[in-house]
């Protein structure tokens, strides 16, 4: 038996998130209903994160359990024969048996992207968030590394997962402008049911002077999701990165 990890991409606006739903198109099962076709069999897909509803990924990883003699190398191209556009295998490669996409994860990045001026922008409308109201950029750069380090998170999640522990570590936290465009991104150990959407909303918030940039270590101490900023819509939301260590690391970086 070998396991085959896949790097993918895709757009998330078709999809109910990641994983398998009853009654809406997933990533998860789009991407099983292509094994099954490639395969002739519907093996087990595990995936490195659940992404919700509407949001993207740039680098996604997800294994699976195989028996098939195909050259792991011809994998990504065969697969992409059977998936629709937006949805493509970047590459593949095998990995031990052991191997867990989400629990061997040393880190991951996600980023959110804002789309600034009053006319939307067509090419942009899907993958970012529309926000026509001025904000302080220098206010998002000042509040980006407040988030860093170890804290509890419980005021910056929405109730929805049960979770062992609302603890996470934040080893960065940047905001920057290119053109139109505000990109926030969030490097962690893990993340929080909505965190990083609503970490975005918290510091839009601060830009409008709603919360002090200084009170936020004070409300990440209260644990109150009702004292901090909105969670934001989801297409602004992609999953940039995830970082691996030994073998699978060493491959995925080279992909």
């Amino acid at each position: 038996m070998r396991k085959i990890l896949l790097e993918l991409s895709y757009l998330g606006g078709a999809y109910a998130g990641f994983q398998v739903q009853k009654n809406a198109p997933t990533v998860q099962q789009t991407v099983q209903d292509a094994l099954e076709a490639l395969l002739s069999q519907r093996p087990p897909l595990t995936g490195c994160s659940r992404t919700d509803a509407g949001v993207h990924a740039r680098r996604y990883y997800a294994a699976f359990p195989t028996e098939s003699p195909i050259p792991v190398q011809r994998i990504p191209a065969a697969l992409n024969f059977h998936l629709p556009k937006d949805i493509s295998v970047l590459g593949a490669c095998e990995v031990d048996e052991a191997f867990h996409p989400r629990y061997d994860a040393l880190a991951k990045t996600y980023r959110y992207r804002i789309w600034l001026p009053a006319s939307r922008n067509v090419f942009e409308a899907q993958t970012s968030f529309h926000h026509p109201r001025p904000v302080d950029l220098q206010a998002f750069v000042r509040l980006a590394p407040l988030f860093e380090g170890t804290h509890d998170f419980a005021a910056v999640r929405s109730v929805g997962t049960e979770t062992r522990t609302t603890v996470r570590t934040v080893h960065w936290c940047r905001a920057e402008r290119d053109g139109a465009m505000i990109s926030i991104a969030v490097c962690a150990d893990g993340f929080l049911y909505n965190m990083v959407r609503a970490i975005v909303g918290t510091m839009v918030y601060a830009s409008y002077g709603k919360i002090e940039p200084e009170d936020i270590p004070a409300l990440l101490a209260t644990r109150d999701r009702r004292l901090t900023g909105p969670t934001m819509p989801p297409q602004g939301l992609y999953l940039n990165r995830v970082w691996y260590d030994g073998v699978v690391g060493d491959m995925m970086n080279q992909a």
